[in-house]
């Protein structure tokens, strides 16, 4: 037994580690990541959706370095220029009024904040979230989370109900023209130039979760919704439906929160937010991962009257606002300014998108997502998804080639493609062409 493996022993038996082989990494550059043994990776998935600039990118590592010069740490007890400087930064990207910043350490508690904001503001209880999504992992947030391998044997829920997920490809209805994506579902549409029908009909159902859970005259504390489902398997919603599910619970006095933790930054393109790519004015967003590009920082944006319910009790976060990750916020936001990510994130998910539709493989039952948030839907030969050994097969493939994905869906069927937004076509070739190999050589 090596030194690795030994260390190994040190850390939870439950901890879930990638590949069959795992991999050692040991420095990043940009969209590249090196194990110890000096081989080099294709980063492909990001640190799950985390990594948005670049590893190790030379600006962001710069202002961490100088700030850390400066001032490591006080709390939020005191103000410091860092935390007031991002948040002036930050709610600048934001439409108003959704103008004040509460600073965390990551998007479960992001998302367990909004919850608490929601319930305090409305004097509610009961939240609804969609099945298939995900929020997090805290004691309170899981009962928002509704993929069942990421469950434990406890009580959860809490008064957190879960509406259907309207999935136009795998749901009852939807089709090829019904999503924003730039290929279409492999499934025929019967909504022509017309409004979507399919999600028309699941507002339907949306709605009558609201008849059938709420009194007339009351509704949900909030509706808590990703703007496109992450870990669920990149799922993309009917056009019309998040802008309709948000007028019918505002029509009943509740508020509605947007999960960003994966959509935000510029990711998807031709937006900086996936809420505003879906059309809707969000009460409140919860936000993550790439808000720090891989620094330890989460935040929930909202309005100064549902920020005020916070005062019915104190509150406090040792970590929120910290000057090291204010300091790297700022920076995150400099870079994808300056080096027009979001931009590169349109043109080149386009281009990835595309190629990878390309594939000439009865095994790839779709390809979806919007900028460099993609999903690759993978059946067998009878149109089942793909069982999770041979998935895994294809995934060790393509990791021995150099090239790292992730994976999700609740059939676990879904490669990820989520990558540092400074990705090139170059590289999108070099991932399309071990997809593709891999596919092939994994039967």
């Amino acid at each position: 037994m090596n030194r690795v493996q030994s260390l190994r022993g040190l850390l939870p038996p439950t901890q879930v580690v990638y590949y069959r082989k795992p991999i050692h990494i040991e420095r990043g550059s940009m969209q590249w990541l090196y194990d110890t043994d000096g081989r080099k990776y294709l980063d492909m998935f990001g640190g799950i959706v985390t990594v948005s600039v670049g590893h190790c990118h030379p600006t962001v590592n710069a202002a961490l370095e100088e700030q850390s010069k400066k001032l490591w740490h006080t709390t939020s007890i005191y103000l410091t220029t860092p935390m007031l400087e991002y948040a002036e930064a930050l709610t600048a990207k934001l439409p108003d009024p959704l103008k004040v910043v509460f600073f965390v350490n990551s998007g479960s508690e992001a998302n367990d904040l909004a919850i608490k904001l929601a319930r305090l503001h409305t004097g509610r209880f009961d939240m609804l979230s969609l099945r298939n999504g995900y929020h997090g992992m805290t004691q309170s947030v899981i009962g928002a989370t509704n993929i069942a391998s990421w469950k434990h044997p406890l009580p959860s829920g809490f008064g957190i109900l879960k509406a259907m997920l309207p999935d136009p490809l795998n749901g009852p209805w939807g089709g090829r023209n019904c999503r924003d994506c730039e290929i279409p579902a492999k499934r025929e549409c019967d909504c022509g130039n017309g409004p979507c029908k399919a999600g028309n009909k699941y507002l339907k159902e949306f709605s009558d979760c609201l008849g059938a859970d709420f009194p007339a005259a009351t509704g949900p504390a909030a509706f808590l919704a990703e703007s496109i489902q992450g870990i669920g398997g990149t799922v993309q919603y009917p056009k019309n439906f998040l802008p309709q599910a948000f007028d019918a619970v505002k029509a009943r006095g509740g508020l509605c929160i947007a999960d960003e933790v994966q959509t935000g930054f510029g990711r998807l393109g031709t937006h900086f937010w996936g809420f505003e790519a879906n059309g809707v004015l969000p009460d409140m967003i919860t936000m993550a991962k790439g808000i720090g590009n891989g620094f330890p920082i989460g935040a929930v944006v909202t309005t100064v009257e549902i920020a005020k319910a916070l005062g019915q009790g104190l509150y406090f976060n040792t970590y929120g606002g910290n000057p090291l990750a204010a300091a790297v916020g700022k920076a995150v936001l400099k870079v994808i300014e300056e080096e027009k990510l979001q931009e590169n994130a349109h043109i080149v998910g386009e281009y990835f998108l595309k190629q990878l539709a390309a594939i000439d493989s009865p095994l790839i039952a779709d390809v979806r997502g919007k900028g460099l948030m993609i999903g690759v839907e993978m059946v067998d030969e009878s149109g089942a998804p793909m069982p999770s050994t041979r998935m895994c097969d294809i995934f060790e493939y393509t990791k021995d080639k150099g090239v790292l994905v992730g994976k999700g869906g609740p059939k676990g069927n879904v490669f990820r493609i989520k990558p540092p937004m400074c990705i090139t076509k170059a590289d999108v070739d070099q991932c399309v062409s071990v997809i593709a190999e891999a596919i092939k050589a994994c039967k």
